[in-house]
Formats: structure tokens, sequence, C-alpha cells
């Protein structure tokens, strides 16, 4: 009787066996592939030490912000200095940040944002007076580039006269105004939530949304009040009625550059050419750059290099791309952050899943904190991966790697977890070792559902790598950006196009996979 159970035993082994055998391979390649990727990160860690050795100027998501470090650029390298670009990387805060941690040397930004957004003490009132409190933060400034960029509020000319709204405190009687302000205009002290306070405004309704989209906005009749910056070209284009600061709230936004106090060591030419710049960009002509990149549609690479032959007398190359040039190295740059991140989470993921199951001790914690990870926002969670990374692809792979592994740590559990008993047994009764058993058999029968979790992170991973581009980490985030900055839509489906067909391509590239595995 007893060679007759294990007999029963042994053909249950071998059918088993037979139906992982195929699974098992694929196991082998995920592996080969997360091997690969984390190879990888080690030469990307590499050459963003390289980049130590050079230059890197930096600048905030709008138009002119582009321009300003765009002129910076191409003067430092006129002068023979290596440098480096990191075009629309957000807000303020990610720019003090990255220059605070060395991440980049120097970006365009104005004395009453460092007055009241990152040294909130409103009672500077001299340059120098700045110079000294921004010392301890070992930050320096140029000179005044030569206008004034402050913040004013808007409305749509023809509507303001109708009702009669001349400045800021005439908002106080119309509540039922629909207000849209930048998102970072919100939060800002010198920007809404002074403003309220100062002029006792209680409108019904308040929006943040993107500065170049409130525009858009405004016209359609969707919002009847916007944050304006007072160089905006679009002021003009869209007959804007720019109302009175009667109360006198804003300050002066003088642009400068603001340089690591560490730059005049390690470059002095480089610090040199910003200050260069000083009292050399009159308002008008601001103006009139905005308008030719924002309206025009001129490349900002363009605009700054007919500013610097006319103001310095420097012919600056100015290297053209096409689309399918920049389609292939946006390729290039998402597919790295997606590969590396998306192979790293399987190394990691998959053991998790597996320790998940076999220590119950353990169980909720894991699945618990992989749950967490998912529900921090993704533009958050790329933030705070900057103080740990800098910014670049790296904060970038560090973010959708954490983003990764939730799909992929519950399928691993859930897979091996709903193995049949009967199975189980078999394995077991046959005396086979713990570790066999896992490899042999419990891996390779979860190998479908591990699979169907490696494709939702997998396509997650490809549309949240897009977001990237805000912090210097490039791919097809990069072209959507300057298409929202531009309001070009063309702009905007040259990334936005490419990243849809490769989620489509790579759910179709694990669902062949899964198909061979169901033959």
């Amino acid at each position: 009787m007893k060679l007759k159970k294990d007999y029963k035993l042994i053909i249950m082994y071998n059918s088993t066996f037979n139906m992982v055998r195929c699974r098992s391979s694929v196991l082998h390649y995920l592996l080969c592939f997360s091997i690969i990727c984390s190879v990888m990160v080690p030469f990307q860690l590499q050459a963003q030490s390289a980049q130590d050795e050079m230059i890197i100027i930096g600048s905030k998501l709008f138009t002119e912000s582009v321009i300003l470090g765009e002129i910076a650029t191409q003067l430092a390298e006129h002068g023979d200095i290596e440098t480096d670009y990191y075009s629309q990387l957000g807000g303020t805060r990610i720019l003090w940040n990255a220059l605070r941690e060395g991440d980049i040397d120097a970006y365009p930004d104005y004395t009453g944002t460092l007055i009241q957004e990152i040294i909130q003490d409103s009672s500077i009132q001299h340059m120098d007076e700045l110079r000294q409190r921004l010392v301890k933060f070992n930050v320096e400034i140029t000179q005044p580039l030569g206008f004034n960029n402050t913040y004013a509020l808007g409305m749509r000319e023809k509507h303001a006269k109708r009702l009669g709204i001349e400045t800021i405190s005439d908002l106080r009687n119309h509540p039922e105004l629909k207000h849209g302000y930048s998102n970072e205009f919100m939060n800002r002290g010198d920007g809404w939530k002074g403003l309220r306070e100062i002029y006792q405004l209680s409108p019904d309704e308040v929006t943040g949304l993107d500065h170049d989209l409130a525009y858009r906005g405004l016209e359609s009749g969707g919002i009847d009040v916007i944050d304006l910056y007072s160089t905006d070209a679009e002021i003009d284009y869209y007959n804007l009625k720019v109302l009175e600061d009667d109360l006198h709230f804003f300050p002066e936004y003088q642009a400068v550059f603001v340089y690591r106090s560490e730059l005049k060591d390690k470059s002095p030419t480089a610090v040199k050419v910003l200050n260069q710049m000083a009292g050399t960009i009159p308002e008008p002509q601001m103006i009139n750059m905005n308008a030719r990149v924002k309206l025009d549609q001129i490349p900002a690479q363009e605009v700054a290099s007919d500013f610097i032959r006319h103001t310095f007398d420097i012919e600056t190359e100015v290297k053209a791309t096409g689309l399918w040039q920049r389609l292939w190295v946006n390729t290039l740059d998402h597919l790295y952050l997606v590969g590396i991140s998306l192979g790293l989470a399987i190394l990691i993921a998959i053991p998790l899943g597996i320790i998940a199951v076999k220590v119950p001790v353990i169980e909720n914690t894991v699945l618990g904190v992989v749950g967490v990870l998912q529900t921090i926002p993704s533009l958050a969670l790329l933030v705070f991966m900057i103080p740990l990374f800098g910014i670049g692809a790296l904060p970038a792979m560090a973010a959708l790697f954490l983003y990764s592994l939730l799909p992929v740590v519950r399928n691993t559990h859930s897979g091996i977890k709903n193995i049949p008993t009967p199975t189980m047994e078999s394995a077991y009764a046959l005396g086979l070792p713990k570790t066999v058993v896992l490899k042999k058999i419990e891996l390779p029968l979860a190998m479908p559902t591990i699979l169907a979790g490696i494709k939702t992170s997998a396509v997650i991973n490809v549309g949240t790598a897009t977001l990237g581009a805000l912090i210097g980490a490039g791919g097809y985030g990069q072209p959507i950006l300057t298409g929202i900055r531009l309001d070009s839509v063309p702009l905007i489906l040259e990334g936005a196009i490419p990243a849809a067909l490769l989620a489509l391509a790579v759910q179709g590239l694990f669902d062949l996979i899964e198909k061979q595995l169901s033959n």
C-alpha cells in the first residue's frame, strides 16, 4: 500500500513539474532582467557624480525663467565653461533646495520671492540687507537684471469695466467671482495667503491650477480673476485689466541670478558671466522675449541667442533638434527610467511577497507598508526623493521603484498563498526541501499571477515617469511640460502619444508572455 501511495505522489509531482517547467524559465529571464537593471544603477551614480565637474544652471517652470536660464547657459558655454542646463524644474522650493544641496549652481529668481518666500521677512528693504541675510545660506545674488516682474491680479478688460472693478479692494464687493491662481501663488505668504488677509477677500470659489492654463480659463469664462506676472506677454494678448494694488501688498520682484557661494571658487568665470547680465534686460525687452517664445512659438534657445547677439555682440551656437531626434532621446530617457525602476522592483518585490507568505508574523506589516507607499501622491514622492538623491534621473527612479512594489508584492503573495493544498501536500510528502518546493513548485505555479502584477506595475510606471521631467529626469514628460507652458497641443501630444503607445506595448508584451504560459 505504501508503494502504491508513493507511486501516486510521484505521478502527481511529475505532472506538476511538467506544468511548471516553462514557467521556471520565465522566472529566470525575469531574474536576469532585474540583475542587469540593478547593475546599471552604479553607472547612473557615476554619470551623476561626473556632473560635479560642470556648472549646472536651473530654471523654474514658466517661460521667463526658461529664457533667462538659456541666456546664462549660452553665455557660459561661449566662455568655454562646461555647462548643463536643467529647465522647467518646478517651483521655488525645488530650485532653492537643489541649490542648497549643490545639485545646481545657479538659477534665476526674484528679490521679492527671496524676501517673502525664502527668508520670510518682509522688513528687508534693500539689496545689501538681502545679500547679508543670504550669506548664512551660503548663497549670493547678482545685481538686478534690469526689470521688475511683480505679482498682480488680472481680469478680462470688458468684465472688469462692466462691474466697475479698478483695484484689488474692489473685489471685496464681488465674492461671486471665480478666482483661479497658480498652485505656487496659492501657498505663498506673498501670494494668496497674505493677499486674502490684507485685502479681507472671501470669494465663494478659489481654484489652484497651472499658471499657463489660467489664461485659458480666463478666456473661456471659467475663471474671472487670476494672478499675473507683470512681464507676462499674455496681458496684452488677452486684453486683460491689471488691478491696482491699492494697499501696496506686492513687493518689488527684481530679477536676479541666485548662485552658491562656492561657485566663486569653483568657476570665477561663471560668476562673471552671471554678473555680466546685470542691468541688460529692461522690462519691455523681457516682455518681448516672453511674447516671442509664448505667443510666436519661437524656441527659447533662439530667442536667447538673438538677445545675446544684440546685447553683447556675441554669436552663440543654437543646436536645433528635429521631432524624430527629440522623440529618440525622450524614448531612451523614458525606457531608462522605467527599465531600471521596474527591474529593481521585481528584484525586491518578489522576495518581499515570499517573505509575507512564509513569515506570517510580518505578513500584514509588509503588505501594509507597500500599500501606504502607493497612497503617497506621485509628485510628492518625487519631491521627497530630492534631498536623498538630488535632481535628475536617480530620484525619479527611486520614486518609480517604490510605486512599482505594491502590485508585484501583493500578486506574489496571493499567487503562492492560493496554490491548491493537494499540490503542496504532494511536494512535502515526497520529502522535498522547502527551498526546492519554492523554486520548483510555488514560484512557477504563481508565475501567471506574478506576471499580472508586474504588468500592472509596468503600465503605471510608464505613465508616472512623465512626472520625472519636473525634477530634471527627462523622458516623455519634457515635451508635455513644454507644451503646457507654451499652450502647444502638438508638443503635449509629442510626449503623451508615445507614452500611451509605450504603455500599450509593455502591456502587450506581458500579455504575450502570459499567453505562452497558458499553452
